[in-house]
């Protein structure tokens, strides 16, 4: 805690903590969070029961969280939320300041995913899922008809594992990390596993790779399989992200938290995009060339999936990552030569960079794996960054993603409809 010393001959106004928390529109808790981040500074008085808070520094806090609230920003009045998660500019992208497809190449996804949480690295971690919460999710999940996407499947097992843990509400930074690391681990193992013999241990990589695959799993491709996991982690207010961080501003627990993020993520512009992308691949591979694949595509008036993305002008880093991978694994060769074949042949028509979904089809592909298979990696890999967004929002005042509508409907009063 940094001390703020009062200038001379200006003594300076001092709030007590449950003062500052009501100024503030925040718990007691979360004003010692901001503390914490270095955003607000604290003193004990001498022979005081508690710290005090500079009453000015309060009030600009407060301003600041208020103009965030009404989404003021200084670019073109877009909403801008404050974050120490993810950074992504020229081409790269980063998790707490580190370049992320580095910390993809070398440590496993429930590693990144504490480093996301906490900001410490602790080698080595797994997750387990209690055994209660697996049978709860597993029941809901198997209730589900047959056609039921994987989404579904993941969004149903979230609300059943949320039943199963009565300390659900308490979104203390304690309880809520339990619930990621539980969490997790219970959605993987609530699918419906492709392969008989698979075992619900080990990092969480290979207990996906049971429920995506009837293969069994070589290491180039479980190693693919876990860097996949880790670059998708996060990627700073996607869609879904932005969603789960309204959630939270609502205070609502972890669980409901994710399943918001779920919904979004369903849309075939979000996670579901991959899936389009393997489609294309195995059309392509069919064929023999891209060529007749491409023209139909523009034909249709669709966009090619897979190419491009908004936020990288050039390459994507996560797909250039796991293309590098991919020439390890056994077997993908023909798909690799299809995707190159995809954006050459785009390339005559515009100059578009293969994205993380024509990556993520490569190895579905060339994998056994259904279409969907990359949007269920989308969508646990994703579930880590929503964790971490949520717990920042929970330490904001509550509320604050309430963004005003600019009513154009007709001018009232109206007449009362015949």
């Amino acid at each position: 805690m940094r001390d703020q010393e009062p200038t001379p001959g200006h003594p300076e106004r001092r709030l007590s903590t449950k003062e500052t928390a009501e100024l503030l529109g925040v718990k007691p808790e979360t004003v010692y969070a901001y503390v914490s981040r270095g955003q607000l500074g604290s003193r004990r008085e001498p022979g005081g029961r508690g710290s005090t808070f500079d009453a000015k520094e309060v009030e600009a806090l407060a301003r600041r969280n208020r103009r965030e609230s009404n989404g003021s920003s200084g670019s073109g009045g877009e909403l801008s939320v404050r974050t120490r998660i993810t950074l992504i500019e020229k081409d790269r992208y980063f998790f707490r300041g580190v370049d992320a497809t580095e910390l993809a190449a070398r440590h496993s996804y429930e590693e990144i995913a504490e480093w996301l949480w906490t900001g410490e690295l602790r080698p080595g971690i797994t997750f387990t899922a209690p055994r209660a919460a697996v049978a709860v999710a597993r029941r809901a999940v198997d209730a589900l008809p047959e056609h039921a996407g994987p989404t579904d499947r993941l969004r149903v097992a979230a609300i059943a594992a949320a039943t199963a843990d009565p300390l659900r509400f308490d979104l203390s930074e304690d309880a809520v990390l339990g619930t990621a690391r539980t969490l997790i681990p219970t959605l993987v193992a609530a699918l419906p596993p492709v392969r008989r013999t698979h075992r619900d241990e080990g990092p969480l990589a290979h207990r996906l790779w049971a429920r995506l695959s009837g293969r069994p799993a070589d290491e180039a491709s479980l190693r693919v399989l876990d860097t996949a996991l880790g670059l998708l982690v996060d990627h700073d207010l996607a869609a879904s992200t932005l969603a789960v961080r309204v959630a939270a501003s609502a205070r609502a627990h972890a669980y409901a938290a994710v399943s918001s993020g779920l919904g979004v993520l369903e849309g075939p512009l979000h996670g579901a995009a991959s899936g389009l992308a393997h489609r294309m691949l195995l059309d392509v591979l069919d064929q023999g060339s891209a060529a007749p694949v491409v023209a139909d595509e523009l034909r249709a008036g669709r966009r090619i999936p897979g190419l491009g993305h908004r936020l990288y002008p050039g390459e994507d880093p996560r797909a250039r990552a796991l293309f590098a991978l991919l020439k390890d694994v056994p077997g993908a060769g023909p798909a690799l030569a299809a995707a190159r074949d995809i954006v050459a042949t785009t390339a005559r028509h515009t100059p578009l960079h293969a994205n993380v979904d024509l990556a993520l089809a490569v190895l579905t592909a060339s994998s056994g794996m259904p279409s969907t298979a990359g949007e269920t990696i989308f969508a646990v890999a994703r579930t880590a960054g929503w964790i971490a967004h949520a717990l920042e929002e929970y330490g904001e005042r509550p509320l604050r993603m309430r963004p005003s509508g600019h009513y154009v409907g007709p001018k009232p009063p109206q007449p009362l409809p015949e």
